[in-house]
């Protein structure tokens, strides 16, 4: 029993007793002593009942804690993955095979998502260092765990050119042979295109480092011919490795149109990976498509998509859009995640608006933090105006914040002079003592002085 209902039921009992002594015998007086205790029984049962539900809701937040720590730390363990991984890609465009070799062997033993990408670059460098046996057992692995990846194609070639070489280590010419190999195909692209097209893709299914594959990709789709688009969009529909497919499909969202969008449209579709649909989507920002990433941000059952889907609409000012499902969104991480993709938008009134009205103070928090990141007149008058009339103080913290965040001195200044709470003006000289401008440090001087 809480402190509350022990007081409460001492109060009703004592009640009880000064009306049996005012009616001692009379049945008015038991009636109203039991009238006195079914109402303490209500009024314990519905305390009881408050205090259950209470209960349950920090249990199900609770939930959601673990549950969303967990996610995090995942998310941060595939981060550390990818991180590792473009390191590694790295350091195979720089020719540092030796510290691609041990970048891609540490993913191989962490069993990523790209483990059978990671040991088919780790085969690369080992066959650039001359390493002929392990680069056959690395690629005998892949074979072996990862029967069905797409990246079993690129190591085919690969052991083919490993078994046809002596095992001896690369040479320098033998670079600068594959940057000639690119220009002079670039060239014929300018001059007789039929003739260079079958070269590019022999490139690029070719078992060449991946900064030429790269190359030939970028050459392809910049020419625009339709044989080219024909090539790139048989890769964005998944004919190569995943990481060529990712490459083709930005490519086809920069350099093409309608078609190529249709083409995007239909792997999107047809796609199970979640990272090839997340290209597809930053394709879309490329080309402009509102219309596409306001379907997948409405409609897509990855809520990490979705999110993804929102993000790039607020990068191509798809404000009207983004208003839309903020109106039809019930889940407060999204509606938060709207938020931040007006931010993005650079749209301040739609944020000042979900600052002003919205009954959430999570999201109004989070639209005053936004606007915070906008650093304009308007956004500052607008937090000068949330401040002025705001109540809870939580919030006003939030604006002293957002003030921080813009670089605002004036603003915090003048708060700092103003302000009758003690804690708020507290919070203000803190946020000033951490700002390197004339106006803070003038006024911690003034104080310093007083």
């Amino acid at each position: 029993m809480t402190q509350r209902n022990a007081v409460r039921r001492t109060s009703m009992v004592w009640i009880a007793i000064a009306a049996l002594l005012l009616f001692p015998a009379g049945a008015r007086g038991a009636r109203f002593v039991s009238s006195i205790f079914s109402a303490r029984d209500f009024l314990q049962d519905s305390q009881d009942a408050q205090d259950k539900e209470q209960q349950r809701r920090d249990r199900e937040q609770e939930a959601r804690d673990r549950e969303q720590e967990k996610r995090d730390r995942e998310q941060e363990r595939i981060d550390r993955m990818q991180e590792r991984y473009d390191e590694g890609r790295e350091a195979l465009d720089e020719e540092r095979y030796e510290q691609a070799e041990a970048k891609f062997d540490q993913l191989a033993q962490s069993n990523g998502p790209q483990t059978d990408a990671a040991l088919y670059w780790k085969a690369y460098a080992e066959n650039k260092l001359g390493k002929r046996e392990a680069a056959l057992n690395t690629l005998a692995d892949m074979k072996k765990r990862f029967p069905q990846s797409r990246w079993q194609k690129d190591g085919d070639v690969l052991g083919l050119e490993v078994k046809q070489s002596n095992g001896q280590p690369v040479k320098p010419a033998d670079q600068s042979d594959e940057e000639l190999k690119i220009l002079a195909i670039q060239g014929l692209m300018n001059s007789d295109p039929e003739r260079a097209m079958p070269l590019l893709e022999k490139v690029i299914n070719g078992s060449g480092s991946p900064r030429e594959k790269s190359r030939a990709l970028f050459v392809l789709a910049q020419k625009g011919s339709a044989l080219g688009r024909e090539i790139i969009g048989r890769i964005a529909k998944g004919q190569s490795n995943p990481e060529l497919q990712r490459e083709a499909i930005k490519y086809l969202g920069l350099f093409g149109g309608a078609q190529s969008r249709q083409i995007m449209a239909e792997v999107y579709a047809a796609s199970r990976d979640a990272s090839v649909k997340r290209a597809i989507l930053r394709a879309y920002m490329l080309g402009g498509d509102h219309e596409r990433l306001f379907a997948a941000a409405k409609s897509e059952k990855d809520e990490s998509l979705r999110r993804e889907a929102i993000r790039q609409l607020g990068l191509v000012h798809g404000v009207s859009e983004l208003e839309q499902l903020y109106q039809a969104e019930t889940s407060t991480d999204l509606r938060r995640e709207i938020l931040q993709a007006f931010f993005l938008a650079g749209e301040s009134g739609k944020l000042v608006q979900a600052a002003e009205s919205e009954k959430d103070p999570e999201l109004r928090r989070a639209a005053i933090r936004n606007l915070g990141l906008i650093h304009s007149d308007d956004s500052g008058k607008a937090l000068q105006a949330i401040y002025s009339r705001e109540t809870d103080g939580g919030l006003k913290e939030e604006v002293l914040n957002a003030y921080f965040l813009q670089g605002n001195a004036a603003a915090l200044v003048a708060i700092a002079r103003n302000e009758k709470d003690p804690e708020l003006k507290k919070t203000a000289v803190s946020k000033l003592s951490l700002m390197h401008s004339k106006e803070a440090t003038d006024y911690l001087m003034e104080l310093l002085q007083k």
